[in-house]
């Protein structure tokens, strides 16, 4: 069996995926976990407007966190495409353009934050709408928010799953950690695809569906980081430059 070597650029890919992984984690619970997890109050308009009043700064540093996810998962999904075309070019560009259609939908949604800002900023030309109806429309951004990730979720489900069966098919990493990927990504996939049909499912399964494509996440940006990548039997040897 011949196995191929990993070339400088593949080498350089894996560790901007393991670093980029970790900090895209780090900016995502931020985001979603300290900001937004203490300024929303579940059903409680009023009392979010108020949190997002008196707290403004945080809740922008959380626009900005999400943003800087955003950006640092399109070096993620770059490096992915260059470390995984040698095992099939076709599906890593399938995969990478879901990711892609992702961050479209995620970079929309993240406008509907700024609206929150101004519904609530007490601004004169609001001066029309009762206190209780900016604070309903406030709600109704930040709603909107959540339901643009979670379409977004559908298409990084199905993206990082493809991805996550080259990772499989290639043993560059190992093959119980590739298959958590594509377990982890599939779950994923369905799960915010299955809100969109019974939203209340949201409050059973709460982040359930997400945990393993974030324990993947975080494995692999540390296996890559110290470990890197494994000599592959099925990826296609570079050309030697002429």
């Amino acid at each position: 069996m011949t196995f191929s070597t990993i070339d400088p650029s593949q080498r350089k890919a894996a560790r901007i995926v393991g670093s980029t992984y970790l900090f895209a984690m780090a900016t995502a619970v931020f985001t979603e976990f300290h900001v937004r997890g203490h300024l929303i109050v579940y059903n409680n308009p009023a009392e979010t407007a108020r949190n997002i009043m008196a707290h403004e700064r945080l809740f922008r540093l959380g626009i900005a966190s999400w943003l800087l996810c955003l950006l640092s998962d399109i070096a993620l999904i770059t490096a992915l495409y260059v470390i995984l075309k040698r095992v099939s070019q076709h599906l890593a560009l399938f995969a990478l353009v879901m990711r892609v259609v992702e961050h479209a939908i995620g970079a929309a949604a993240t406008l509907t934050s700024f609206n929150v800002l101004r519904l609530v900023s007490g601004a004169d030309y609001l001066q029309a709408l009762t206190t209780g109806q900016l604070q309903a429309l406030a709600r109704l951004s930040l709603g909107a928010y959540g339901d643009g990730i979670n379409v977004a979720f559908v298409f990084l489900g199905l993206g990082s799953a493809v991805f996550g069966y080259l990772w499989f098919r290639s043993n560059y990493i190992p093959r119980a950690l590739a298959a958590l990927g594509v377990f982890g990504s599939l779950l994923l996939a369905t799960g915010s695809f299955a809100l969109i049909i019974f939203p209340a499912v949201a409050h059973i399964a709460g982040l359930g569906y997400m945990a393993p494509l974030g324990v993947f996440e975080v494995t692999m940006g540390f296996w890559l980081l110290i470990k890197g990548l494994r000599p592959s039997a099925v990826a296609v040897p570079t050309k030697p430059a002429i």
